[in-house]
């Protein structure tokens, strides 16, 4: 894989680069387990507001350094910021667990590995494809630290798993391994350990090839529903056509079948 850009990150916790349409956010505090810090949530915020407003970027793929993808939040740290808006983000903002801020627009790929606890769960339920490595273990393990899960989980693994499934995990925060979270719809995928980094980067590369307009209406007509509802999507759903049908893309697209070639998508 050849890196075409790099953004350097204030203290390193996330790392930016690019490759070709695809934007590459790592966690980067290996030595604390990829624990979320005030700084990281910050910086993983700041990059994804990068890769939005950035017109080259079609899809981003957030992996982890080291072993583990995160151990969750570093509560030690964070405890004395969660009432001073550490989690607070504003209108021009990306809020990586989807809760507040702007809403993201683009796809997102999580590859995940080792351990995967709490708010890493959460990113995940908030992205858009997850492949996990079989050696993962995870817990949304909130009421063991005598709080809750405030990313997301409450709503987002109940809608994924069901309540009957996902309550045993929530209400008692007990671990569960790759498998587990296959069988409860958490993940896209679960492949051998060492390979769920090239497997979610050959997705985030397809994903790149379709359609911008295309795959940006279909998100926001799935966030549609996810968020107000099925009725509201289906009767919002027919908007997004007549911009699409008219768009330099849909002409390409035809095209590229009467051809037999594959499209050449500018996203306009």
């Amino acid at each position: 894989m050849t890196i075409t850009h790099t953004k350097n990150t204030q203290n390193k916790r996330i790392t930016y680069q690019t490759d070709g349409y695809v934007c590459l956010i790592g966690l980067n505090r290996v030595d604390k387990r990829n624990a979320f810090d005030s700084h990281m949530i910050a910086q993983l915020s700041q990059a994804l507001t990068d890769y939005e407003a950035d017109s080259e970027l079609r899809c981003a793929l957030i992996f982890a350094h080291g072993e583990h993808f995160t151990a969750g939040l570093d509560l030690m740290e964070l405890q004395d910021k969660l009432d001073k808006g550490v989690f607070a983000f504003d209108s021009t903002q990306i809020d990586p667990w989807g809760i507040s801020g702007k809403q993201r627009t683009k796809p997102v790929v999580v590859a995940v590995q080792g351990t995967c606890f709490t708010a890493g769960i959460e990113l995940m339920l908030n992205s858009d494809v997850v492949i996990a490595s079989d050696d993962c273990n995870f817990a949304q393990m909130e009421v063991q630290r005598g709080i809750m899960p405030f990313g997301g989980a409450t709503v987002r693994f109940v809608a994924a798993a069901g309540w009957q499934k996902a309550m045993p995990y929530l209400l008692t925060g007990k671990p569960f391994d790759a498998t587990t979270a296959d069988k409860l719809g958490l993940v896209s995928e679960v492949v051998p350990k060492g390979k769920q980094y090239d497997r979610a980067f050959e997705l985030a590369t397809e994903i790149s090839k379709a359609a911008p307009l295309g795959v940006q209406s279909l998100l926001a007509s799935a966030q549609d529903a996810a968020r107000h509802g099925a009725d509201s999507a289906l009767a919002n759903i027919h908007s997004f056509l007549p911009p699409l049908f008219n768009s330099d893309d849909a002409k390409e697209g035809v095209m590229s079948m009467v051809e037999r070639r594959e499209a050449q998508f500018k996203g306009r």
